[in-house]
């Protein structure tokens, strides 16, 4: 009884000894985990907060560009001097924020014409954000959406060569359609979020 009582005396010990071992282990595992969590929750947050002063930082820039320029229902308008292409003027509008200014409407379209008056004075007509560059007169907005509200001084009829629509001053911000590689001055649009 003697080499019995000794087994179990060294096999209760061993138990305990390895319940003793692996508690701390998996306590540090838990620790671990919660570590994680919480890394895992203050990351979120970091990011969240990045995200809210982005955004600050922007509606911060439009007002800027709306103080520069002028607002207009939930947009803002700022025009430029410098000729340029359509497409160097829109990718110049995109750099800054927006897009060439696309009319939606006819009190968009001469609240556009009057600010093109004010601002952009001796210049007869600017880009707006119109072409009918990938369907022949199917004209889109540079985000490739359909126009629903036009006003043509006359039916655009440039074929293939003439894709990009201009706002016309002479005729009361009619649109003419134009050949894309024209300078010409333009406004840019930002939508106020």
């Amino acid at each position: 009884m003697g080499q019995a009582g000794l087994v179990i005396c060294l096999f209760i010990t061993i138990v305990l000894l390895d319940l003793t071992c692996t508690q701390p282990a998996k306590l540090k595992t838990r620790k671990d985990r919660r570590a994680k969590e919480k890394d895992g929750d203050l990351k979120t947050q970091i990011d969240k907060l990045w995200r809210e002063v982005n955004s600050l930082k922007e509606m911060q820039a439009l007002q800027t560009v709306c103080l520069r320029g002028t607002k207009i229902h939930k947009k803002c308008y700022l025009s430029f001097e410098e000729t340029k292409h359509f497409h160097e003027a829109n990718e110049d509008c995109i750099a800054k924020g927006g897009t060439l200014a696309i009319p939606r409407d006819a009190e968009e379209n001469n609240a556009l014409r009057d600010y093109g008056k004010k601002s952009l004075r001796g210049s007869g007509e600017f880009w707006l954000g119109i072409n009918d560059m990938v369907n022949e007169g199917k004209f889109v907005d540079v985000n490739g959406v359909a126009i629903t509200y036009f006003n043509w001084e006359r039916p655009p009829n440039g074929g293939k060569r003439k894709n990009c629509a201009l706002l016309n001053q002479a005729s009361q911000g009619k649109w003419v359609d134009e050949v894309c590689r024209s300078l010409k001055k333009y406004i840019c649009e930002f939508i106020i979020p």
